[in-house]
């Protein structure tokens, strides 16, 4: 069956995949596209965005309209090579998951955290074959596991085998970004694949997978804006990072409140199916509350290098909260604020 009915149902999938997140990791950024500048006046804001992101969002929300800068979108295929952007200072800002910053920070990349958001984890799953034997991740141990190196799935494993007894060293981690995860998923030369939404229900919806498990109550669910610390220590450009935060704090709000709207235009970015889309936004994608950037929030990922260093698979430990900057967090509700809930997504 996976054989016959794959293929031709994975398509969209594949090629969203494509544009999304499937470059290698050495294939890096998918580049400064040069991207559309919005807005009137001398300063520009460089944006880093992925396909269906940031600026997407912020134009279905309306939140583009009335700028006094210009916003430069540059596209990149994960969150990696765009915080490798915010280093070299050519990204002033952009939007990743909880654990690529922690890669950053440990390769003393100059990076600060600006801005967090808490949603729900349903979306960060292990993933197998419906017809796969395995119904608990306790039975992973000797089996081969897909995941994105230094992605939020890449922790949401590791936190899943250690919560089932297990460590890195009891499987077979093949480090795929999501393209070629989905190739080896579907031949059958991984057992699981560890990875987030809109990938997850895509899976779910196309590629005849099931959830093994899900992060909900074992990651955090934090996402970050995450900015260069060159952009912070000018005052202009502060004063705009502060207003492009707001304004995707208020477009957030306008996803939770239109899903069916969103599902439409990200389905329209991404070539996603509208249905899909629509499960992402109600099983993770819409659920997110902009949260403060407070000890809960440090200590939370505090716990990420933790256990990324322990493992071996960073090159150092330290303190998370050395790559923080709070300075936007006034009158935002604490980090272990629960995110919104649309029900069960279908």
């Amino acid at each position: 069956m996976r054989w016959l009915a794959a293929p031709a149902l994975l398509v969209p999938l594949a090629a969203l995949l494509a544009a999304c997140g499937g470059a290698s990791r050495a294939d890096g950024a998918a580049g400064g596209t040069g991207g559309d500048i919005d807005g009137k006046g001398a300063l520009t804001l460089n944006v880093g965005d992925q396909k269906g992101g940031s600026e997407a969002v912020l134009r279905a929300a309306g939140e583009l309209d009335g700028l006094t800068y210009r916003i430069k979108w540059s596209t990149f295929t994960s969150g990696p090579p765009l915080l490798e952007a915010v280093n070299a200072g050519a990204v002033d800002v952009g939007g990743v998951g909880n654990t690529p910053p922690v890669f950053a920070a440990a390769a003393a990349s100059k990076i600060k955290v600006v801005a967090g958001a808490h949603s729900r984890a349903e979306g960060d799953a292990l993933l197998v074959w419906k017809d796969s034997p395995l119904t608990r991740t306790a039975q992973l141990k000797g089996k081969a596991i897909a995941v994105a190196q230094g992605s939020s799935a890449h922790y949401q494993l590791l936190a899943q085998l250690r919560k089932a007894g297990l460590s890195p060293k009891d499987v077979t981690l093949n480090y795929l970004q999501p393209a070629d995860a989905l190739a080896a998923f579907t031949r059958g030369k991984v057992d699981a694949w560890a990875i987030w939404d809109p990938y997850t229900s895509q899976a779910l919806d196309q590629a005849g997978a099931r959830v093994l498990a899900t992060g909900q109550g074992v990651v955090n669910g934090l996402s970050f804006q995450v900015a260069a610390p060159a952009a912070l220590g000018d005052a202009k450009k502060a004063a705009v990072l502060k207003d492009y935060i707001e304004r995707l704090r208020r477009a957030q709000d306008w996803v939770y409140a239109h899903p069916d709207a969103w599902a439409k235009v990200w389905a329209r970015e991404t070539g996603m199916p509208r249905k899909v889309a629509l499960d992402a936004v109600k099983r993770t994608r819409g659920t997110a509350v902009q949260v403060a950037l407070d000890k809960a929030a440090i200590a939370s990922e505090q716990r990420i290098v933790d256990a990324f260093a322990r493992d071996g698979l960073i090159p150092r430990s330290f303190g998370f909260g050395e790559f923080v900057d709070p300075r936007f967090n006034r009158d935002l509700p604490p980090s272990g604020t629960a995110p919104r809930s649309y029900g069960k997504a279908h």
